[in-house]
């Protein structure tokens, strides 16, 4: 059963909590609420303000559990704070999409901090769950992405078309890379794992991954250096730079370019004119 008392108060002092400064909002000169607004919290979790006013309050409808995880981000809850979020509300965590989905607060607040820099959270399985805001104008927006299609690797093989925005040069590379790659996560996580689902509908769908399967070639990594080409600016060279969570296996990806160059004033025009590149 959902305890209303318990999880308005602990909704309050977790928002009480964060400061705008937390969460990449600006604090402005006049604010006397302490910690983040009401309307805040609401938009960081994708919500409306009146949803969420209304679970303070005590009342509202009971929270889904979709709903739940939304606020879990939006306030940076840690994996046992969200837990607990999702038994005030009456429901049992999954713990399996907790590991999967929840990005812990410290890489989201690296991530807050970065709204003038290209970078995104990802899974292992290449499956991107945030972004900032030049993240989504240089590779576009992944939440409009679902099931298997949030996998760039899956992508890779099973929709050709998403190759157009990794320079030519790069891609038999990449295609060794995504699948020596996947065959790592697979010997890790096992045979009944997303990692195998994905690999075994692969091999339904693409000849190539199926031959690249077959090599058993493992211990692949990412080259520091990337070559995008963007429908609007064209191509883009910018160096990578990694943060891995190791309780989640979650990266924090971070893109630049070096200071002067004809890359980071592309970068600086994709700032202003938004997401071009479709999902």
């Amino acid at each position: 059963m959902i305890d209303r008392a318990a999880l308005a108060h602990f909704l309050r002092t977790r928002r009480e909590a964060l400061q705008p400064e937390d969460v990449g909002l600006p604090r402005g000169a006049r604010r006397r609420t302490r910690g983040l607004r009401r309307e805040e919290a609401a938009a960081l979790s994708h919500m409306s303000t009146d949803y969420y006013a209304r679970l303070e309050r005590e009342r509202g409808p009971h929270p889904s559990e979709q709903m739940l995880a939304s606020i879990a981000q939006g306030l940076h809850l840690s994996r046992a704070e969200r837990d607990h979020l999702f038994r005030l509300a009456g429901h049992v965590p999954d713990e399996r999409a907790g590991m999967l989905e929840h990005v812990g607060p410290g890489l989201l607040r690296v991530l807050d901090r970065l709204d003038d820099t290209p970078a995104e959270i990802v899974t292992e399985l290449g499956e991107t769950l945030r972004q900032s805001r030049l993240g989504v104008a240089l590779t576009g927006d992944a939440s409009l992405r679902r099931g298997m299609h949030r996998s760039l690797g899956w992508r890779w093989f099973a929709d050709p078309a998403s190759r157009g925005l990794y320079a030519e040069e790069d891609h038999d590379f990449l295609s060794r890379l995504f699948a020596a790659g996947l065959r790592e996560i697979v010997g890790r996580r096992g045979a009944g794992s997303r990692a195998a689902e994905l690999a075994d509908d692969l091999r339904d769908r693409s000849e190539e991954f199926r031959a690249l399967w077959e090599r058993h070639e493992v211990g692949l990594r990412p080259r520091d250096t990337k070559h995008f080409v963007h429908p609007e600016v064209g191509a883009i060279e910018v160096h990578c730079q990694t943060l891995v969570d190791p309780e989640s296996a979650h990266s924090l990806l971070v893109y630049t370019a070096a200071p002067g160059s004809e890359s980071a004033e592309k970068l600086r025009l994709l700032s202003v004119i938004g997401p071009a590149v479709p999902a």
